[in-house]
């Protein structure tokens, strides 16, 4: 059994900045591939952003270029830096573990929705004000 704990939620400023971070038990980090996913109230589940475990990193375009994934295989965390944040950051972000891609699958495969994740986080709120 895989825990993700999220936690660097909370509220900030258009223009302002958040890191989130996602503390994985076992071997998670190095073993599947992570990811960020949020829910916006009313919206879909969408993948914001994923690093598999051969180090491709990908992101979802309204995210890209602001954004940043990377991990702390030491520490067993994810993090998500999150700048420029916009009023539609606004969302419960979630991590994810996907621990077997098919081949041909990779970080883009794993934000694009069409695969089963194994293992959730609670969810940590991001408020953006404008």
């Amino acid at each position: 059994q895989v825990h993700l704990v999220e936690s660097g939620g909370g509220s900030a400023q258009a223009g302002g900045s958040l890191r989130l971070s996602c503390l994985a038990s076992e071997r998670a980090l190095d073993s599947a591939s992570m990811a960020w996913f949020r829910q916006a109230p009313g919206k879909k589940l969408e993948g914001v952003s994923a690093l598999d475990i051969d180090g491709i990193v990908a992101y979802s375009d309204s995210v890209k270029g602001r954004f940043t994934i990377s991990k702390d295989s030491a520490k067993k965390t994810l993090y998500l830096q999150m700048n420029n944040l916009k009023p539609e950051d606004t969302a419960m972000y979630y991590c994810a573990a996907v621990w077997a891609l098919n081949d041909g699958e990779d970080a883009r495969t794993v934000i694009g929705g069409t695969l089963s994740v194994d293992y959730w986080g609670k969810g940590t709120l991001v408020t953006i004000s404008s």
